[in-house]
């Protein structure tokens, strides 16, 4: 938080936090719709490229020069870690798994934000604390996963497999959050931002031409109106949006989005698409998110500031969804 902040900024900047809280709670709704006649690989990939590209051409007319490719080789890295693994998973999940359960899936991201760091020699060790947040928040998982580990249908086993994705998506934005904060500072935020963009829509795309996507892509009037906005409102605005509330709020505060986001996803998920969100599915959430302030509280308690990349994961080198 910039200490010359004027009151008319701080205004401003708390308008730029609902911002991120609306846009990046609606991204979990986008993608679920998206993916009703895209691929999830080329839905992905596509997103970030078009995001990518569009923020790439505005800072060039601007007059601002993107980084150097001695970067490139970290960067792609970085994209292949947030966006690739990061946001992949997630739309994967989306296959399976409805898209409000999915935004409270995702909030599970510090529990490996802190594993990362307490595996590392140079991270923070876990504690007591921590591990009882880990415990707390994965009995969470636990709770909603057990009734359809004795099944054998294969929704529930799709179930299972989207679960499993959205770790796997966790873990890829813990690893590249960790990867992130030991690297040399960079003031080129948007430059770097936009080339890991486009390195996640290259490797997605790669996926999905990989897997033969390409047979099974149309667009509706409905998809592709969701598409455009995950690419442009949901990526480039939500990342503009957050970078302005952190310039001039704490962190803190800021990262508060991160327990909004799956309440809007749930709501957007019930009233708009149908989606299921019975009682036992609002306990493992309560469970979710009583484990991830628990570890926040402890990362917070030691006296280390926490990381902004390691906020939580969605829509752009900052977000998984």
């Amino acid at each position: 938080m910039s200490a010359a902040t004027t009151p008319r900024q701080r205004q401003l900047a708390y308008l730029a936090w609902l911002a991120v809280c609306v846009i990046w709670g609606t991204t979990y709704l986008g993608i679920r719709v998206s993916l009703e006649t895209m691929p999830p690989a080329l839905m992905g990939g596509l997103r970030w490229l078009i995001a990518g590209g569009l923020l790439a051409l505005y800072l060039r007319a601007r007059g601002q020069r993107l980084p150097p490719p001695s970067r490139w080789p970290s960067i792609a890295l970085l994209g292949f870690l947030l966006l690739g693994l990061g946001n992949g998973g997630v739309v994967v999940a989306e296959l399976w798994v409805p898209s409000g359960l999915t935004a409270v899936l995702v909030a599970t991201s510090p529990f490996w934000m802190a594993f990362v760091e307490g595996s590392l020699k140079d991270g923070e060790r876990l504690r007591a604390p921590a591990l009882l947040g880990l415990t707390v928040g994965f009995s969470g998982i636990l709770l909603l996963v057990w009734p359809e580990l004795t099944l054998q249908g294969s929704g529930e086993r799709g179930l299972l497999v989207g679960i499993l994705a959205i770790q796997i998506a966790c873990a890829g934005w813990a690893l590249g959050s960790s990867y992130s904060r030991r690297q040399k500072r960079d003031e080129n935020v948007f430059g770097t931002t936009a080339l890991q963009m486009l390195a996640g829509g290259v490797i997605l795309t790669a996926a999905g031409t990989i897997r033969g996507e390409w047979a099974d892509l149309y667009f509706t009037t409905r998809t592709g109106w969701a598409l455009a906005y995950l690419s442009t409102i949901g990526a480039v605005g939500g990342f503009v949006a957050y970078t302005y509330a952190l310039r001039h709020l704490s962190v803190s505060f800021v990262s508060l989005y991160a327990y909004i986001n799956p309440i809007i996803a749930v709501a957007l998920g019930v009233i708009l698409l149908n989606e299921p969100f019975d009682s036992r599915m609002a306990a493992a959430a309560a469970l979710v998110f009583a484990g991830v302030a628990i570890v926040r509280w402890r990362a917070g308690g030691a006296g280390r500031k926490p990381d902004v990349a390691a906020v939580a994961p969605g829509d752009s080198s900052r977000r998984i969804a």
